[in-house]
């Protein structure tokens, strides 16, 4: 009896289409939520959050959120775009999403999302730091 395969050949699906799509989706969430970052409610959420200088921190979050974001889905200098992401994350995660704090279920459950959302975020920003845009990018036209 013979098995069926269900094996996707590699030559199927263009390879940098796929990592291209991956960097969109990488980047929509930080491109939209950092955008947020520059409205009064997000501010005063962060400051009842208790964020030092929150009317200057969170703009600045936001723009290391817009800028690495939109440098990672360019592939335009992406390794200093993801460390701009590690930048953002890092804090954001630790200061903004303390799940271990919080007394009420609903928002702790919420807060564990948020929290566990941003760490495999943190992970894609760290691998591409360390291995670039890949195809479709602006560095790999200057390399073909």
């Amino acid at each position: 009896m013979k098995r069926a395969s269900f094996k996707v050949e590699a030559r199927s699906v263009p390879k940098g289409a796929l990592v291209f799509l991956g960097r969109l989706f990488f980047a929509l969430t930080l491109l939209i939520f950092g955008a947020g970052h520059f409205a009064k409610p997000t501010i005063a959420y962060a400051a009842a959050q208790g964020v030092p200088l929150a009317s200057l921190a969170v703009p600045l979050s936001g723009l290391l959120a817009v800028v690495g974001g939109l440098s990672v889905l360019l592939g335009y200098h992406a390794r200093i775009g993801a460390w701009l992401i590690v930048l953002f994350l890092v804090p954001v995660t630790f200061m903004m999403h303390k799940f271990w704090a919080v007394t009420d279920p609903m928002m702790a459950q919420m807060q564990v999302s948020m929290f566990m959302k941003n760490i495999p975020m943190l992970g894609g920003a760290l691998l591409i730091s360390q291995f670039d845009a890949g195809p479709f990018s602006f560095y790999a036209r200057r390399t073909h």
